[in-house]
C-alpha cells in the first residue's frame, strides 16, 4: 500500500487517481470528457472515490459530483455504500434526496440511470416539486460547477442519456467502464490489467474448460458441466481448509448462468444440483434473475456465505461483487445468445485481495460448450467504433421517392416447389441418385457429417487476461449423444438459421428437410437420405451451416427460373430528418463532407472501420464533383429507409436497400448500390444475390426514370454498370464512373 493520498490506495489505483486530478484542472487539452478502462476487479469504484475526494479537498470544494449508475442490479446504492465505507465524510445523496434539496457544493448526488430515462419518470417531469431540471437550473445560480462521473459508461449510449448528461454542463465528465473505448476527442486513461494481477486483487489466470479431454463423448451437457464444476469447487474449499487459519472461512461460490433464464433449461439444472445434494431448502442453492429471486441471503457476497451455487441471468453481470466467486458455468439457451465481457470479471476477484501462491486458488475456472464464447468477446473487446446522432440538412426535408414493400399476398413458390428445386440441384451437384447407401458415401466425402452425435469445438486453456482469451486458438473436439427432448432446440435453431436463406416458415423448412434426409415408411419420392430421428437430429445441427450456404446458393443459381408477376406495396420515403451513424473516434485530420445530406458529417463518418472500400471510395469522389447538392447514405434495414422488392430464385420476396441516393444540382437523382470489387484479380463481392437485386434495380429505375448503377472498386477506382449484370468486371459493362456519373 501507498499512502501519498488522503485515502490508503494500491499504487495502480494512486497514480489513477493522479492522472485524473491532473487531467480534471489542466485545460490545456480542451477536452471535456475523460475515459477510465479499468479491469474489473481494479477497484473502479475506489478509484472514482478516491478521486472525488481529492478534487473537493485540493481542487475545488464548490463542485457538486453526479454519479451516474445504470439500472440494473442497484449498482447505485452499492456505490454510495462503498463510499460511506471508504469516505464516510463525505455527504452523499440519492436521486430523491437532491430532487428535495438540490445540488449543495461538495454534495455526491448516486442516480440509478433509470429513473432519469425510463419513459414515464417523475425526476424531469413538470410538477409542483422541482424536478431534476430547477435543481440544476438552481445550482447554476449558486455558482456550483459539476462533475458527472458515469458509471458503466457503456450503458448510457443513448441520446436521452446525452441530453441529460449535456444539461448539467459539467466542467469534467468522467466515463469509467472495464470494456472503455479509447477516443481522440476524449482524455484516456488505461489501468494495466497485469498491475491489477501483480497487486492480487485478481487471479492470476482464467482456465476456461480445465480438465475437458478431446473427442470426449459426453451424454448430457448440462450434466457434464455441473459436475466438472462442483468437483472443483470442493477442491478449491479443501484447499482453502488447508491454508487459512482456524476459524477462517471462505466457500467458494459457482456462478450458472442462463442467458435467456428458459424455465424448462433452470428445471433440469435444479433437478441435477439436487440430485448432488444441493437445493434452496438446505440453503446451498440461491437464484438472482430478473423476475425470480430466491433464497438470495443479505449476506451472499461475504466470504462465508452458506450458498455454493448461484444461478444467474445476464441482469448480474454489471457491477457486481462477490470475490468468493471463483467458477462461472456458462450454459447454452437456443445457441444464439451473447457474451459479455463483464461476466467473467464476477469470478476474478480474490476474496482476500491477495494471491495465495497456490494455482489452484489463484486460478478462476470457465466451464462452457458456448463455441459462440471467443467471437463474442472479440466482438466487445473489438468494438472500436461508437454511435453519433446527425441531423438533416434543410434543403434535404422536401425530397420524396417511391420505396416498396413486400406484397403479402404473394407467396411464391410452395413447398412442393422449393424441394423439387432443392433436390434436383443437389442431385445434380454431388451426382446423387436413389442408392441411399451410396448418397451416405458421397455426402461424407464432401464434408457431411453424418452419425449418432453432435460435434463441436470448444476452447480450451489458461489466460491470463481477457485479451489472450479472445486470441485463444486452441480447441479441443467433444461429441454429444443426441438426446431428442434436450436438443429439440438446437434442431429448432438449426432449422430457423436455414429458413432466413429460403424465405418459408419453419414448419415448411422442416418438412422438407424431413423429406430429403429422414426416414419414412410411406414417402420415398425426392429421398437423398434415410436418417432415422437420432440420426437426423444430429445431421442438421451438425450440418447447419453447410446446409444453409447449399440452399443460400440454390435460390440465386435458379434466379431465371421464376414466372410469377409481382406488384410490391408502395409508399413514400422521406429522408429521416435524424439518424444514428458509426463513427470513428481515431479518424486522422478529419474533415467535414459539405456533400452529405447531414450536418456535421466528416471523415469519420467513412473509414474503413465503419465503410466498405466501394463506400469510401464514392463519398469521397462525391466530395470531390462541383456538380452534386447532396449525398445521402442509406440505412440497411428497417421501414424508415428506401427499399426495393427483388425475388430470389425461388419466387420469394426480399428487401433491398440500395446505399446511396444522390441528387446532383441539375436536379437529376441518381440511385447507387455499392458492391465488393475486385482484387489482384479476384472478386470482393460476398453478395449472392447480386445478380437478383441488379434486375430487381434497374425495373425500378426504368419505372421511375431514376438514373442508377452498381458501383464496384477495382486498383483503387471506382466503375458502374447499369446496363446487363456481369460479375466479371474486365467486361464492357463496367465503366468508369467518372464518364458515366
Amino acid at each position: 500500500m501507498v499512502t501519498g493520498l488522503t485515502l490508503n490506495l494500491f499504487n495502480f489505483q494512486e497514480q489513477a487517481v493522479i492522472r485524473l486530478l491532473e487531467m480534471a484542472v489542466e485545460d490545456s487539452s480542451g477536452k471535456q470528457t475523460i475515459i477510465v478502462k479499468s479491469p474489473t476487479g481494479s477497484g473502479k469504484t475506489v478509484i472514482l472515490i478516491g478521486f472525488v475526494d481529492e478534487y473537493l479537498n485540493k481542487v475545488n470544494s464548490n463542485t457538486a459530483i453526479i454519479w451516474l449508475c445504470p439500472g440494473k442490479g442497484d449498482l447505485e446504492e452499492q456505490s454510495r455504500q462503498k463510499m460511506c465505507k471508504v469516505a464516510p465524510h463525505r455527504n452523499t445523496q440519492n436521486l430523491f434526496d437532491a430532487l428535495r434539496n438540490g445540488f449543495s457544493a461538495e454534495s455526491i448526488t448516486f442516480i440509478n440511470w433509470e429513473l432519469v430515462t425510463k419513459k414515464g419518470n417523475t425526476a424531469i417531469r413538470d410538477s409542483e416539486r422541482k424536478n431534476l431540471y430547477d435543481r440544476i437550473a438552481e445550482a447554476h445560480r449558486s455558482g456550483t460547477e459539476f462533475i458527472v462521473i458515469i458509471d458503466e459508461e457503456h450503458s448510457h449510449n443513448t441520446a436521452k442519456a446525452k441530453g441529460i448528461i449535456d444539461h448539467f454542463s459539467a466542467k469534467k465528465i468522467i466515463r469509467a467502464s472495464a470494456t472503455a473505448i479509447q477516443n481522440s476527442r476524449y482524455e484516456f486513461i488505461e489501468i494495466d490489467e497485469l498491475d491489477v494481477i501483480d497487486e492480487g486483487l485478481i487471479t492470476r489466470a482464467l482456465y476456461v474448460n480445465e480438465g475437458i479431454g478431446n473427442n470426449i463423448e459426453i451424454a448430457d451437457e448440462y450434466d457434464y458441466l455441473l459436475e466438472l464444476a462442483d468437483a472443483k469447487r470442493k477442491s478449491i474449499a479443501a484447499r482453502y481448509m488447508e491454508v487459512l487459519p482456524p476459524g477462517k472461512i471462505i466457500r467458494p461460490l459457482v456462478l450458472i448462468q442462463f442467458p435467456n433464464g428458459q424455465k424448462e433449461t433452470i428445471c433440469a439444472v435444479e433437478k441435477k444440483l439436487e440430485s448432488m445434494g444441493y437445493t434452496y431448502e438446505n440453503g446451498m442453492v440461491s437464484k438472482w434473475m430478473s423476475e425470480d429471486k430466491r433464497d438470495l441471503p443479505e449476506n451472499l457476497t461475504e466470504n462465508d456465505a452458506q450458498p455454493v451455487f448461484l444461478l444467474m441471468k445476464q441482469a448480474i453481470s454489471t457491477g457486481w461483487d462477490c470475490p468468493r466467486a471463483k467458477i462461472l458455468v456458462k450454459l447454452r439457451e437456443g445457441m444464439s445468445e451473447q457474451f459479455e465481457i463483464q461476466t467473467i470479471g464476477r469470478i476474478r476477484r480474490m476474496p482476500e485481495a491477495r494471491h495465495y501462491d497456490d494455482d489452484l486458488l489463484d486460478f478462476c475456472y470457465v466451464y462452457t460448450f458456448d463455441e459462440k464464447y471467443k467471437a463474442g468477446m472479440l466482438a466487445m473487446i473489438d468494438k472500436a467504433y461508437e454511435t453519433r446522432r446527425l441531423f438533416l440538412k434543410p434543403k434535404c426535408k422536401t425530397f420524396t421517392l417511391e420505396k416498396e414493400y413486400r406484397d403479402l399476398d404473394f407467396n411464391g413458390l410452395g413447398e412442393r416447389e422449393v424441394l423439387e428445386c432443392i433436390y434436383n440441384t443437389l442431385s445434380e451437384k454431388y451426382h446423387l441418385g436413389t442408392d441411399e447407401q451410396k448418397n451416405r458415401q458421397i455426402l461424407s466425402c464432401h464434408g457431411y457429417k453424418i452419425g449418432r452425435e453432435i460435434h463441436e469445438n470448444i476452447i480450451e486453456g489458461v489466460f491470463s487476461s481477457t485479451g489472450m482469451l479472445a486470441e485463444a486458438t486452441s480447441y479441443y473436439g467433444i461429441r454429444e449423444r443426441v438426446n431428442t427432448h434436450k436438443h429439440g432446440m438446437q434442431l429448432l435453431h438449426s432449422t430457423d438459421s436455414i429458413k432466413t436463406v429460403i424465405g418459408l416458415s419453419t414448419g415448411n423448412v422442416k418438412t422438407i428437410l424431413e423429406r430429403l434426409f429422414r426416414r419414412e415408411s410411406t414417402r420415398r419420392k425426392r429421398k437423398l437420405l434415410s436418417l432415422d430421428t437420432v440420426e437426423f437430429y444430429a445431421f442438421i445441427i451438425n450440418n447447419e451451416h453447410q446446409l444453409r450456404e447449399e440452399f443460400r446458393a440454390i435460390t440465386a443459381r435458379m434466379v431465371k427460373q421464376g414466372g410469377l408477376t409481382l406488384e410490391p406495396k408502395k409508399g413514400t420515403f422521406h429522408i429521416p430528418e435524424q439518424d444514428f451513424f458509426k463513427y470513428d473516434p481515431s479518424v486522422k485530420e478529419e474533415i467535414e463532407y459539405l456533400s452529405n445530406a447531414y450536418q456535421e458529417y466528416t471523415s469519420g463518418y467513412a473509414t474503413s472501420l465503419v465503410r466498405s472500400a466501394s463506400e469510401q471510395l464514392f463519398e469521397q469522389y462525391c466530395e470531390e464533383q462541383d456538380d452534386i447538392d447532396w449525398v445521402y447514405k442509406n440505412g440497411d434495414t428497417g421501414r424508415q429507409y428506401f427499399s426495393i422488392v427483388y425475388l430470389d430464385g425461388m419466387q420469394h420476396q426480399w428487401l433491398f436497400y440500395a446505399d446511396y441516393i444522390v441528387r446532383k444540382k441539375d436536379g437529376t437523382v441518381w440511385v447507387i448500390e455499392t458492391k465488393g470489387g475486385e482484387s489482384k484479380g479476384k472478386d470482393k463481392n460476398i453478395d449472392i444475390q447480386i445478380g437478383n437485386k441488379f434486375n430487381a434495380f434497374k425495373a425500378y429505375a426504368t419505372k421511375h426514370n431514376l438514373r442508377w448503377g452498381f458501383v464496384r472498386d477495382k486498383d483503387n477506382r471506382l466503375y458502374i454498370n447499369n446496363t446487363e449484370f456481369s460479375p466479371d468486371m474486365s467486361g464492357e459493362a463496367w465503366k468508369p464512373l467518372a464518364k458515366e456519373f
